[in-house]
This record gives structure tokens, C-alpha cells and sequence, in this order.
């Protein structure tokens, strides 16, 4: 990821500065041990100033008239977190307020760019306010190329785009997409899935549990103990007993 250089629009200079502005020393270590920054981990080498989530959406709401959106890209591709959490909360204010030939841009920026959107808060803030939306009615095969040929943040962006369509108790894409990642290693994607199901269960427990019991004694502890978080500790101790 390159940082900022060359010559760029006033407005994007000022939202940085602005960013900047509300850093905090404190706050950013604070971030880099909860993001697993060490060599090695998931987050190796990535900046953080240490800007609040609350924070950066309002610097993006403020700032989202101002841009366009191929200008938020030098944000995007900023080395520092909150400069690429700012990109993406900016789209997401601007995709919720276009026109569809906005929304359209937005979403071949987002998925055209995806090697920037590598973290696990930065896909669980934008993936399902952008991608998942724009999908609502649409065709969705692009959410199953993600899961299966995808990198690991491609992967989390399938799943946790669907949260858009849970909301609006569409569960299908949701189990089909579960059944994708269903043994994947890695505990972030085990955690999304497990997160996704969960909200599936809190609105139809029923089709939870459906889910559950053809898999239950397949699925990694992590995926399954995200999923039946919601349950009585008597009914989560029986199904972490049995996996």
C-alpha cells in the first residue's frame, strides 16, 4: 500500500488532516494489540493512529458530499487503518444516498479493490451496507466466487454481506454460503460464519437449529460456539458436549 503523494484534490487532503486531527497515541497502541499486528499474525506491519470507529464516521459523513468516489481511492490505498476505514465509511455514506449509477461505481471500486480491504473490521463495516445491499435484488453468484476462490477477506466479505439480507429474514444465501466455508481453518472466517448463523437464529431459531444438526459435529468449536451464542447455557453445553 502506498501512502499519500503527487498532487491531490483539496478535499482529500483535508479529509486526512482531519483524520489526523483526532489521533491518540494511547488509543492506537491500545489497537495495535487488539489487532494482532505482530509478525506473523493477520494484521502484520498495518498504521494505526488510533482514530474511534464514531469518530471516523463522522469525519466520512461530513466529507462524503465533498468527494468523489474514484477520489476516496488514495485513502483507500493509504498504508495507515483509519485512512482506509475512512475510504470505506465514505462509500458507504455515498453509496446509501446515489443514484444506482453511483451505487454501481462503488461496488466495482469496492470489489476491484479488495487488497485493501484487508481486516476484519474494515469488511464488517462496508461489506454488507455496500455489497450486500446492491445485491438485495439482485443475481448473487459473485457472493459464491468470493467463498470459494476468494482470499481470506473476499471470503469474509461473502458471508458478512449477507447480513443485509438476514435483516430482511432472506436466509438462503446465508446457509448455502455457511456450507461454502463450513470447515474453513482460519478463525476469522469461522468466527463470520458462526456470527451470520447466529443472527439467522435470532430472528427464526428454528432454522438454526435445522442447519445445525446435519453439521454441528463437523463445524470447528469456534464457528459452532459463535453460532449458539444465543441459546440456554444448558442447550450450548449439549451441543459443544456432542462436536
Amino acid at each position: 500500500m502506498k501512502s499519500f503523494d503527487g498532487i491531490l484534490p483539496h478535499a482529500v487532503l483535508e479529509v486526512r488532516e482531519t483524520l489526523f486531527s483526532c489521533a491518540s497515541e494511547t488509543y492506537a497502541a491500545t489497537a495495535l494489540r487488539f489487532f494482532k499486528t505482530g509478525a506473523g499474525a493477520y494484521s502484520e506491519g498495518d498504521r494505526f493512529i488510533g482514530v474511534r470507529v464514531p469518530e471516523v464516521r463522522k469525519i466520512a459523513r461530513d466529507f462524503a458530499p465533498k468527494l468523489s468516489p474514484e477520489e476516496v481511492l488514495p485513502l483507500l490505498r493509504d498504508t495507515v487503518h483509519e485512512c482506509r476505514l475512512l475510504a470505506l465509511l465514505v462509500w458507504v455514506q455515498q453509496f446509501s444516498k446515489g443514484d444506482e449509477c453511483i451505487r454501481e461505481k462503488i461496488v466495482s471500486l469496492y470489489l476491484s479493490h479488495t487488497t485493501y480491504i484487508n481486516n476484519w473490521d474494515l469488511v464488517d463495516l462496508s461489506a454488507y451496507e455496500i455489497i450486500g445491499f446492491y445485491l438485495q435484488n439482485k443475481e448473487r453468484s459473485l457472493l459464491y466466487k468470493l467463498a470459494g476462490e476468494g482470499t481470506l477477506w473476499e471470503q469474509r466479505i461473502s458471508i458478512v454481506s449477507t447480513w443485509k439480507f438476514i435483516r430482511n429474514r432472506d436466509f438462503s444465501d446465508t446457509l448455502q454460503l455457511a456450507d461454502v466455508l463450513l470447515l474453513h481453518p482460519h478463525d476469522l472466517i469461522q468466527k463470520a460464519v458462526g456470527w451470520m448463523l447466529r443472527e439467522i437464529g435470532k430472528r427464526d431459531k428454528a432454522v438454526l437449529v435445522d442447519f445445525l444438526e446435519t453439521r454441528y459435529n463437523r463445524m470447528p468449536r469456534t464457528m459452532l460456539r459463535y453460532a449458539i451464542e444465543k441459546f440456554t447455557p444448558e442447550e450450548r453445553a449439549r451441543y459443544m458436549k456432542r462436536s
